[in-house]
């Protein structure tokens, strides 16, 4: 019995450690390669798009450059659609997601957040000619929207049966859809719905309503506390120095809101 009950204990004590161990090993392994993989946007901007020299630039670019830079280690930058962002963490293709991730209850099950750093409201957008103040306004009326995303999500939730909602694998092609004339509703991001004007002033959208107010968060998997408190302290050190700030302001046009800028964990 005495030595079942010391087995017992040891096998606990060993256990412990184990996760231990595992919760530090993605922090471990990064400095250890002295490189960290980030996911970003390719299809967002301004959070992430490719430029004419087909460079990765934006927000969640520079983010991913401050992050590593004080963790001391190369970046290396993964561009990934809005559908994969997560499963690329999940599957360690890389080990933070910096590309305009928000969270909630299901997604709070599978990964981790750090504290936020940019805004980001999902809106519902639209032709001035069309009449939509809320979702009971979208019945029998067809929305596109980028698969996986918020938009997704929540259109899904609150809309009525009759509406149509139109998924696109990617950012790219949900606005070539609305561009082109094939959806005239669309939910995305406020700044993502800003840049349609820039490529056609013609189909200038409209926001009709705002989906749900929204913030950007670095993903990272669970049970990483370590990695989870380098990435939290180079986003703190950023907004008391003012660089967030000033890479907010850059890219959105817009300061980081007082009660986001203060929001240290």
């Amino acid at each position: 019995m005495k030595f079942a009950k010391i087995l017992g204990i040891f096998s606990v004590s060993v256990l412990a450690v184990a996760v231990q161990n595992a919760s530090a090993d993605a922090l471990a392994d990064i400095q250890k390669s002295g490189v960290v993989h980030i996911a970003v946007p390719q299809d967002t901007q301004p959070y992430g798009s490719v430029n004419s020299s087909l460079e990765l630039q934006g927000l969640d670019i520079d983010v991913s450059r401050l992050i590593a830079k004080s963790l001391g280690v190369k970046v290396v930058l993964v561009p990934v659609a809005s559908a994969n962002r997560i499963p690329y963490l999940q599957t360690h293709k890389v080990d933070l997601v910096v590309s305009t991730l928000g969270k909630n209850a299901e997604r709070e099950k599978v990964i981790s957040f750090s504290q936020p750093y940019a805004p980001y409201n999902n809106s519902l957008f639209g032709a001035a000619d069309i009449k939509v103040a809320g979702p009971a306004d979208m019945a029998n009326k067809t929305v596109g929207v980028a698969r996986g995303t918020f938009e997704d999500i929540l259109l899904t939730q609150t809309v009525p049966a009759s509406a149509v909602i139109k998924r696109y694998e990617d950012n790219n092609t949900l606005i070539s859809a609305y561009v082109s004339g094939q959806i005239k509703l669309i939910g995305t991001g406020d700044f993502v719905a800003v840049t349609l004007g820039d490529k056609d002033p013609a189909h200038r959208p409209v926001m009709k309503y705002i989906i749900q107010e929204s913030r950007c968060l670095v993903g990272l998997n669970k049970d990483e506390p370590a990695l989870m408190a380098k990435v939290n302290e180079a986003l703190t050190k950023a907004k008391k120095s003012g660089e967030l700030t000033g890479l907010v302001n850059k890219w959105l046009h817009v300061p980081l809101p007082e009660k986001m800028a203060t929001a240290f964990e």
